[in-house]
């Protein structure tokens, strides 16, 4: 449970935001959007790819070459080390906001969604 504010402390953030709005709107706009879930939820989605792809080195070079198939096994521990990292980042609350986003209904939606884009496009350059 965090501390509130007192008005002064309410009063200084406020004006830093304003002057951060006023100097970067960009910037101002992109921390707005982005939180440590959604910056540690990049990275699980990267380990995992990193996982599988050196998965795919392993299996695919290691009758051929043991350091190549080696180098496989090193991808993969990085890969676990970062996912693990990242997973530690964002804690319960990350994990449950990421569980809600799996829901089925949306999965659903995001398929549904590119579907529509796809369909969109189509009509488009036929």
């Amino acid at each position: 449970m965090g501390v509130p504010l007192s008005e002064h402390e309410q009063r200084v953030l406020q004006e830093l935001e304003q002057a951060l709005d006023h100097d970067d709107p960009a910037f101002a706009n992109r921390v707005r959007q982005e939180n440590v879930y959604r910056y540690a939820g990049r990275y699980l989605k990267w380990s995992i790819l990193g996982f599988l792809v050196g998965l795919a080195v392993m299996v695919a070079f290691f009758t051929t070459s043991v350091l190549v198939g080696f180098l496989g096994v090193l991808i993969m521990f990085a890969s676990l080390v970062g996912f693990w990292t990242n997973l530690r980042r964002m804690g319960k609350a990350g994990l449950e906001d990421i569980g809600r986003s799996l829901h089925p209904d949306g999965i659903g939606t995001a398929i549904s969604d590119a579907r529509t884009k796809l369909r969109e496009r189509f009509r488009r350059n036929s």
